[in-house]
Order: structure tokens, then sequence, then C-alpha cells
């Protein structure tokens, strides 16, 4: 539960900071703190799929395409099940709150805690980040998570005022749960149906690739349907266990 205790920490002290501050972030400083996120998250996403790939040339690219497959088939079942569609739903009735909330600051305190905590529970990338999490305890991804949460904190802690920190709480469960799951159940189990390690490498590796298109996310390139992405999770041991 590492990586879902970094994030709790990252949000607790980026309310702190939004309380401290008088003025908000510059846009220099906003600039900056993207350039590195976006930087962050494809160095260990990439580094992920390097610690989860190994072998001969042939070995590492089966690997790789087996990793490209389970992205794009899961993708188009997360297409199909509409998690895209629901996922922007929560976001969209939790930025309603927050736009109202703005234009008659300070909003209700309640309500920014709901938002606040809708918008982190439901990022795609903590979910991601928690699985990997659970299953090899590769916590970077929640990581860089956490250094989102905590700056996007730095400004609703304003709207709001401090309880919207206590979104930190739920955040730590959820992900924290998810990461026990894959602990306790989801490991032991892929460890006894495939060699070694190779079926939670599938998944680790997977990981990897999708995290590298939350860049694109961060640096507003171009909108990533993120939330379609995670059944890939799921079908990449399965993909690694037919093609073994």
């Amino acid at each position: 539960m590492t990586g879902a205790f970094l994030n709790a920490i990252g949000i607790l002290l980026g309310g702190l900071l939004g309380l401290t501050l008088r003025k908000p972030l510059s846009l220099r400083t906003q600039v900056f703190f993207r350039s590195v996120l976006g930087l962050s998250t494809v160095i260990f996403g990439l580094r992920l799929v390097w610690l989860s790939v190994g072998g001969t040339f042939l070995v590492v690219l089966k690997q790789i395409l087996i990793a490209l497959l389970a992205v794009t088939l899961g993708f188009w079942l997360g297409k199909l099940l509409r998690l895209q569609h629901w996922s922007n739903r929560l976001g969209r009735r939790a930025g309603n709150v927050i736009a109202a909330a703005q234009t008659n600051a300070p909003g209700k305190a309640g309500d920014g805690l709901t938002a606040c905590a809708v918008l982190f529970c439901a990022a795609p990338l903590g979910w991601l980040g928690a699985v990997v999490d659970g299953c090899s305890g590769y916590f970077w991804l929640l990581a860089v998570k956490a250094v989102m949460d905590a700056l996007a904190m730095v400004g609703f802690v304003k709207i709001f005022r401090w309880p919207v920190a206590l979104s930190a709480f739920p955040v730590w469960v959820l992900l924290g749960g998810i990461a026990l799951a894959c602990r306790f159940y989801a490991a032991p189990f892929l460890e006894a149906h495939g060699p070694e390690h190779s079926l939670i490498n599938s998944v680790n590796a997977t990981a990897g690739f999708v995290a590298c298109a939350v860049v694109l996310v961060i640096f507003e390139v171009r909108r990533v349907e993120l939330a379609n992405f995670l059944p890939c999770l799921a079908l990449a041991p399965l993909l690694a266990w037919l093609f073994r």
C-alpha cells in the first residue's frame, strides 16, 4: 500500500500548501510542474516496461507484442463497456460542483469533499498504479499521481477550505484496497498459473505502456480515453497464458 499512502500524503500536503500560499501558483510554476510530471510519467512507464520484459530478443519482442495487443483489445473492450462514459459522468458532476463554488466561493465543504474524492478516486492512473503496486510493489505511478493531486488540492482548498483535504482518506482506502486485493489474491493466482512471474510481468508491461499515454493528457496534446484502457490489465495475463 505504499503508493496509496503516498497519494494520500500528497493530497494532505497539497491542502497544507494551499492554505499557506496567499496567491495561486504562477503560470510559470504550473508549466514547470507539468513538464516534470509529463517527463516522470514517461520515464516511470517505460521503466516498468523495461523491468517486466527479459530474455532473448525474440522473447522480449513477443512480450512487447502481447502487451500492445492487450492494450488494443482492452481499449475496445472498455469502449464496449463505456467505461470512459461513466468516468466522464462522474467527472462532470464533480466539475459542476467545483465550477459553481468558484463563482460563489467559499463553497460548501461537504460538497467539495465529495467532489474531490470522486475526482481523485476515479482517475484511471490511480487504478492502474494500484494494480501494479499490489502485483509487484512498483509504486512510482501512484507517486506521480500524488504530485498531480497535490497540485490540484492547492486550488481546491482555497475554494472549499481545509475539509476537502480529508478526501485523502477515501483515496487511501480505495487504492489501498485495490493494491491489497491484487497482492493477496490476484498475484498468487497469476503466479500459480504461469511460469515464474510471466503473467504478472505481462500486467506490468501493459500498464507501463498505458501510463505513457497519460503524458498526452498532461501536456494537453490530445484527449485520451484512459478509462477505456483499464480492461487491458485483465486481458494481458490471459493473452500471455494463451501464447505461452
